[in-house]
This record gives C-alpha cells, sequence and structure tokens, in this order.
C-alpha cells in the first residue's frame, strides 16, 4: 500500500514499531505474526487505527494476543485484518483488562551463567515477576549446547519435568553448579497466580504463534505447575517504590541480585534513569554487595548500547548488563546467549 499522504509523526513511529517487529523480532521465529506486524506496517488504514488508542494499547504483543484470546483465526494478514475489524471492540475490551506479562521461563537459562559464579548464598529480587517463574532457575534443568559438546544441569534434587535449552557460543559459559538461592522475592503492578487456570492461559496464549514456539507452551505450563506447588513471594507494587524496601529484607549475609527480563522497557526515559541510579547505589545504601542483572532490549539503556559492537546481531536477542557492563547477547526467549561479541 502507498501513502497518499504524509503521515502524522505518531502514525510514523508505529509504521517503524511494527515494521521493526516483524523484521527483528518475528521474523525466523513466527512466521504469521511477521506477517501480521509487516501488513499493519503497510496499512495506513490499520495504522491510524491503532494510532487512536492509548500508547499501552498499540503493543504489538497486546493486541495480537487479544485478538487470539477473542478468537482470531491463525490466518493471512488480509482475512485476519478482516477479521479483526469486525471484532475490534471486542478485542479491545480484551487488551484493556490484560497485560503482556513475563510469561518466558526459558530465560532463566541466559540468567544461569551469572547465577552460577556468585560464590555463597544468593538472594534474588526480580521486579517485574508476573507469576514468579524466574525467581525459580534452580528448580529447572537444562541443557547448554556449545562448540564443545552438550552440558546438562539439574537441581539438587534430580532432573526437573521442565526442561531449558540454550545454545552458547563459549563452553566455558556453561554453569557447572546451580546457585545456592536462600531467599527469594518479586515485584509486580499486579502479581499472577501461576494456580489460576485463566492466568495460566492467557500466559499462553501470549506465547507466539508457530512451530518454534509449541515447546514454549509446555515449558511454561510446567514452570506454572512448579510455581503453585512452591508459590514464591511477589509484592504488590511499583518497582521504583518497593525495591528498596524489599531488598532491605533480604538476608545480610547473602548477595543480593536485583534482576528484570523485558520489563524497563515499558517505563518511561526518565523513570529508566532512575531504576539504573538506584540499582547500581543500593549496594551502598544497604551496605552489601548487590549485583543488578539487566536483560532488555537494545535501545532500553543508549550507555549499555554503545558497549555493543556495531557489528553484532541484536535481533530477537536482549542486551545482557551486570551493573552497567554489557556482558552477553542473550535470546528473547531464552534459546541463545552469546558472549563472543564482548571478549576481549
Amino acid at each position: 500500500m502507498v501513502h497518499a499522504r504524509p503521515m502524522p509523526d505518531d502514525a510514523e513511529r508505529l509504521v517503524a514499531y511494527y515494521d521493526d517487529f516483524a523484521r527483528r523480532w518475528a521474523h525466523g521465529t513466527s512466521p504469521l505474526y511477521e506477517e501480521w506486524a509487516a501488513g499493519i506496517a503497510a496499512d495506513p488504514d490499520m495504522i491510524m487505527r491503532i494510532g487512536s488508542l492509548p500508547p499501552r494499547l498499540q503493543q504489538a504483543n497486546l493486541l495480537f494476543a487479544a485478538a487470539r484470546w477473542v478468537g482470531a483465526p491463525l490466518d493471512d494478514y488480509e482475512r485476519w485484518r478482516s477479521w479483526l475489524v469486525e471484532n475490534w471492540d471486542a478485542v479491545l475490551a480484551t487488551a484493556s483488562v490484560r497485560a503482556t506479562r513475563t510469561n518466558e521461563v526459558g530465560r532463566c537459562a541466559t540468567l544461569l551463567p551469572v547465577l552460577s559464579r556468585i560464590d555463597g548464598p544468593v538472594a534474588l529480587l526480580e521486579v517485574g515477576a508476573a507469576a514468579g517463574l524466574c525467581l525459580l532457575p534452580d528448580r529447572y534443568s537444562y541443557r547448554f549446547l556449545s562448540p564443545a559438546g552438550v552440558h546438562d544441569l539439574h537441581p539438587a534434587g534430580g532432573p526437573s519435568a521442565v526442561l531449558l535449552e540454550c545454545r552458547i557460543d563459549d563452553a566455558r559459559d556453561a554453569p557447572t553448579r546451580m546457585p545456592h538461592i536462600e531467599w527469594r522475592a518479586g515485584i509486580d503492578l499486579a502479581p499472577i497466580d501461576p494456580a489460576d487456570p485463566d492466568a495460566v492461559a492467557w500466559l499462553a496464549t501470549l506465547v507466539w504463534p508457530g512451530p518454534d514456539h509449541d515447546a514454549r507452551v509446555a515449558r511454561l505450563r510446567g514452570a506454572a505447575a512448579i510455581a503453585a506447588a512452591d508459590r514464591p513471594r511477589v509484592d504488590t507494587g511499583d518497582l521504583l517504590e518497593r525495591v528498596t524496601t524489599l531488598a532491605a529484607e533480604s538476608p545480610a549475609d547473602a548477595t543480593l541480585v536485583l534482576f528484570h527480563s523485558a520489563v524497563l522497557l515499558y517505563l518511561n526515559t526518565p523513570s529508566r534513569a532512575r531504576f539504573a541510579s538506584l540499582a547500581l547505589s543500593l549496594g551502598e545504601r544497604l551496605g552489601r554487595r548487590v549485583v543488578w542483572l539487566s536483560n532488555e532490549s537494545a535501545g532500553t539503556y543508549p550507555e549499555i548500547d554503545a558497549q555493543v559492537p556495531a557489528d553484532a546481531d541484536t535481533a530477537r536477542r536482549f542486551v545482557q548488563s551486570v551493573d552497567g557492563r554489557a556482558v552477553a547477547l542473550a535470546g528473547q526467549h531464552g534459546a541463545v546467549y552469546e558472549t563472543r561479541p564482548f571478549a576481549g
């Protein structure tokens, strides 16, 4: 489709956003979402329709999941678009009362290389914890695939029902032991009960369609069952307001790891800067060692992005940083962990 007239700045932003979603995130992993997002980016009428919504409802993940929740056909863009226009009010009603949430337990595989290197007891504090699935990295089994072979790691009690696989580019990054987690807690604006079937069904709907993602749904449901049996603490509150108070409750003899994954992109720029300042100063405030482990998409923190080599492929990857220093590229769903771009 050709734009008949110059589009407003906000519309141009949405075109760029949906085009980026199609090319950098959905391409090669979810053909259907790639087609839907690319279709929207090339469809001025749909861009205008989405542009009339509040910013939260403009998110591709939320719009697509809400449509599927209501019953959208998993079909080509034109048929899906016709259905979406016809069911627009019902889709918006769903999107208005639901939200994109952390649902990818596979990301624990990209957190473990850092967590496993911490000596002594560890206290985990996750912001944007949702159902707390990523607060349980020591409850899952792992298989790291490296150039040197396969490296398996299991919980102390034996293999878990949930197996997380991750391809790493350096065998030295394969964890050889589980972290000793002494305490764990999370913060979320609206915590999710992993024992609630409706809540877990929504998390499953947030998983993208496509054969590459079928295993993700099974992992999600398996991790939810583990969390439901021994639910981690997730407090209701704003991450900027609650993090210092909750951090102070963690055991003084443990290294506190403040972490998050695909959370800060939902904050505005001033709030991100405020959180970074808080995270980097938390150890001094508490008088103990604190590690800030960040897993966020490029563009969240320009000062961290500047540490990523210009030729590094950040498509479908987060930039992982420790205390503000970029250390790896981590697959958005936990299947890839690459440190070679930062070697030397």
